[in-house]
């Protein structure tokens, strides 16, 4: 048995102590439920009358691994607009109303105008997804998303031919979302894809996991999923969805564009400027895992980027 010293141990292999109190509350939730035989609503949010949402087909794009526990998935999350400590956005997020929610359709489009989330909603079948979800820290999470893909959203817009990328806006409200009080970022968190990233059929637009409304702290009532991308490129809580000529500068290539760029593809190749990218560890599990070029996605994405210098554009 090989036991590190202190001063061998990376920190990126110690477990977040607010991970490990989740998953503590985790094990007295499922011990509840057998005892009890109630299952705590990790859904629950201000407003929300109907939590089910009816989901059409249903299909797995992980190679068969088990989805990450609800409880994990919804309690370990980045959203900086509310918190930079992951373990208290859930907390801090629980009152975030999301009706009335309108997103607006803007730029290089025939067919501008502000859709209510309640009308978005109806507008297509939604679908059960399961995608790998990797983060920029090296830790990653298997998710089953509810949604419709956002070409199918895009090619109801009718985009004009000058639209060669789509920008994504997140809402506002300091009154709500206490982080953007704090000079981390320049709010509102704006994001954005490549014309044709945002058309392949693996983009999706969420609004529901686990067969239930997206919580406030993953992105309710609007978020999007590229699921071969760094989280931090799947924007949470849209707003506004614009069509433009020029490359949009990203909440984070504007605060730090040494180590966020435009497309930040998962790419076990190149290293984040603090920690390697090689390696991933899976929230539940405690042995790390190699991480696969498009976050396993190659088959379907990578030839979006043939003959490009992932090196420059990362």
């Amino acid at each position: 048995m090989i036991i590190k010293k202190e001063t061998d141990i990376s920190p990126l292999e110690i477990t977040d102590e607010g991970l490990y109190v989740n998953r503590r509350e985790f094990i007295a939730a499922t011990a509840a439920i057998a005892i009890t035989g109630a299952i705590p609503d990790l859904f629950a949010r201000e407003g929300d009358a109907d939590l089910k949402l009816n989901v059409g087909k249903s299909g797995a794009y992980t190679g068969g691994e088990k989805t990450t526990p609800v409880l994990d998935a919804t309690h370990y999350n980045n959203f900086y607009e509310f918190s930079t400590e992951k373990e208290d956005v859930a907390e801090r997020s629980k009152s975030f109303r999301t009706r009335p929610w309108t997103v607006s359709v803007e730029g290089h489009v025939n067919k501008p105008r502000l859709y209510d989330i309640d009308e978005v909603m109806k507008m297509f079948p939604l679908e059960e997804r399961i995608y790998r979800f990797r983060c920029v820290e090296a830790w990653s999470m298997v998710i089953p998303w509810v949604g419709f893909p956002l070409g199918d959203f895009i090619k109801r817009c009718e985009p004009t031919s000058k639209a060669k990328f789509v920008e994504f806006t997140t809402l506002k409200d300091q009154k709500q979302m206490p982080g953007q009080t704090l000079d981390v970022l320049d709010w509102p968190y704006i994001e954005g894809l490549r014309f044709d990233e945002a058309l392949n059929p693996l983009t999706m637009l969420a609004v529901g996991m686990y067969g239930k409304v997206l919580p406030s702290q993953n992105g309710a009532p609007l978020r999007l999923v590229v699921p071969w991308k760094y989280g931090f490129k799947n924007i949470k809580s849209i707003v506004r969805i614009r069509f433009v000529e020029q490359m949009p500068i990203s909440a984070w290539m504007k605060a730090n564009p040494r180590e966020y760029g435009f497309y930040s593809n998962v790419n076990p190749e190149i290293d984040h400027p603090r920690w390697s990218q090689a390696r991933e560890r899976r929230i539940g599990e405690i042995a790390k895992r190699n991480t696969l070029m498009f976050n396993g996605y190659s088959e379907q994405v990578a030839h979006m980027y043939a003959g490009m210098d992932l090196r420059k554009y990362f």
